[in-house]
């Protein structure tokens, strides 16, 4: 393994980290999500271009657009709460409630 994949698997467990243990504000597990897509996407990137399976490349792009649809997603909610309740603390809401 070489030392690019090592650093982007160590941003990818330290995001992982920081979504375990900031998971009680929004804001910060949405930005560690984020972390999470990016350092995938490079190590994916990285792995298709090193393979000679043409197929492959598409991949990437998958992933990429998965990765937008999660940040909107996650934006759509962080605003929606934020109106609501006027906090993205996330510890004292009750979502099972109407």
């Amino acid at each position: 393994m070489t030392l690019v994949f090592l650093n982007l698997m160590l941003a990818f467990f330290l995001s992982l980290l920081g979504t375990l243990t900031f998971r009680s504000h929004m804001m910060s597990t949405l930005l560690c999500m984020e972390g999470m897509m990016l350092s995938l996407f490079l190590m994916i990137s990285l792995a298709s271009l090193n393979s000679q399976f043409t197929l492959s490349l598409i991949i990437p792009t998958t992933i990429l657009v998965f990765a937008a649809c999660e940040a909107a997603i996650g934006l759509a909610l962080l605003v929606s709460i934020s109106n609501t309740y006027g906090t993205d603390y996330v510890q004292n809401l009750n979502l099972l409630q109407c």
